[in-house]
């Protein structure tokens, strides 16, 4: 069953959070995140993206880049922004937006339980980044930034963590963005082993967000239990952080495309193609799905609700019936000619926070030919596809509140 462990973390000093915690490293390019710094001498994102602090056109994948994340780490340490706590403890991790709050369990989790697929995933990760994060772990000797995972609810250990919320946490502060990031320190060992007991009790846990560092943290101590004659398992290596949020909490957003052409055809000639499997209906403003197997076409400054067929909402299997699946082989793949959107130049994704506002300003200016707004992928929808041991179309789904890094740090010895 899942290994759910404490770890001795480094934190932020009291008073310190606001300053140090920052966006994970894969939400920004380069020259946002040095914009980002500016100003924040704390900011963890000069360990995320170290290059923020190196000259500009620096070889983002260079040896001197993943050497500077360990210098940049070494110093919040060194100069007593960073602090290690005196035991081995779980932290509850809560994150406030727009009025709703999500609370999430921080401790760590077992590369073994990855490997034996434990821990469940439903993307594929790219060779790149998956070997980047290889390298910010080697050279850091450190898990910078948690693994956002997930589990199907539990009731005693949410009703276990009640007092707990409502007691005065370590860390409590509104970040730039207006998300509140709120933590406590979970001592009491009792606790801690009934959690732990409880946790081992379920059949899997789901990386939620953070592939490429899930997949990171498996190479890493892989690479350390080979090199070690004396391995016995209990290494920090073998286990890697996260935090685990029962699913019921989690919020996912949609998340939109943009494409740069009609792939040769005339508009008369998209609209009808796209009728052979879909009904379309103009309508006034921007429009929103509301439900499956609905989508917002954004064409020539007009919105579209376009519907799927009762064939296309018949599908059955747990991948093909996804919303992002129709899309992808009916309209991005038939009529657009995009195959594979991982590759395709034709195609961007724009998350959910930012608004359909952002859809129309990148058709209006003529970077993009049409958008199309989504249904976001449903939870449920994820644990199905992860335990069919499938994986989902790239680009499916949008988690928000966004973890910040920073506010936990796990070093692997």
């Amino acid at each position: 069953m899942p290994v759910f462990r404490p770890f001795k973390a480094f934190r932020p000093a009291h008073n310190k959070a606001a300053d140090i915690a920052a966006l994970p490293y894969d939400v920004m390019n380069s020259e946002e995140a040095r914009k980002m710094v500016e100003g924040k001498p704390l900011s963890f994102l000069r360990v995320g993206k170290p290059e923020t602090t190196l000259d500009k056109g620096i070889n983002v994948y260079s040896e001197t880049v993943y050497n500077k994340a360990n210098e940049n780490l070494q110093l919040l340490i060194n100069n007593g922004n960073l602090v290690e706590d005196d035991g081995e403890y779980i932290y509850l991790y809560a994150q406030t937006m727009d009025g709703r709050t999500q609370y999430g369990l921080v401790a760590c989790a077992s590369v073994q339980d990855y490997l034996n697929n434990k821990i469940k995933k439903h993307e594929f990760t790219r060779p790149v980044k998956e070997e980047d994060r290889c390298n910010h772990v080697r050279y850091t000797n450190a898990h910078t930034g948690p693994i956002f995972l997930t589990y199907r609810d539990i009731d005693e250990i949410n009703k276990w963590l009640e007092p707990i919320k409502v007691s005065t946490p370590d860390n409590d502060h509104i970040a730039e963005d207006g998300i509140r990031h709120t933590s406590w320190v979970i001592k009491d060992e009792g606790l801690i082993k009934k959690i732990q007991s409880r946790m081992a009790e379920v059949d899997s846990f789901y990386v939620a967000d953070g592939h490429h560092r899930s997949a990171a943290a498996a190479i890493v101590g892989k690479e350390r239990v080979d090199a070690n004659p004396n391995h016995t398992g209990e290494e920090e290596y073998n286990y890697f952080l996260s935090v685990l949020f029962p699913a019921s909490e989690l919020f996912i957003m949609d998340y939109n495309r943009v494409v740069k052409d009609l792939n040769g055809n005339s508009e008369e000639d998209f609209f009808n193609k796209l009728k052979e499997n879909f009904t379309i209906t103009k309508v006034d403003g921007k429009f929103t799905p509301i439900e499956k197997c609905t989508y917002g076409l954004y064409l020539n400054k007009n919105w579209y609700k376009i519907e799927a067929s009762q064939e296309l909402k018949a599908i059955n299997d747990p991948v093909e019936k996804l919303d992002v699946a129709i899309l992808q082989k009916n309209i991005l793949n038939n009529i657009l000619g995009i195959e594979d959107p991982r590759t395709s130049n034709r195609i961007d994704f724009v998350g959910g926070i930012r608004g359909l506002d952002e859809l129309e300003r990148r058709v209006d200016n003529g970077e993009m030919k049409l958008a199309i707004s989504m249904f976001p992928t449903s939870i449920d929808e994820l644990m199905d596809i992860a335990d069919a041991g499938e994986v989902m179309p790239p680009k499916s789904t949008w988690f928000e509140p966004k973890l910040r890094d920073g506010l936990f740090v796990h070093f692997l010895d």
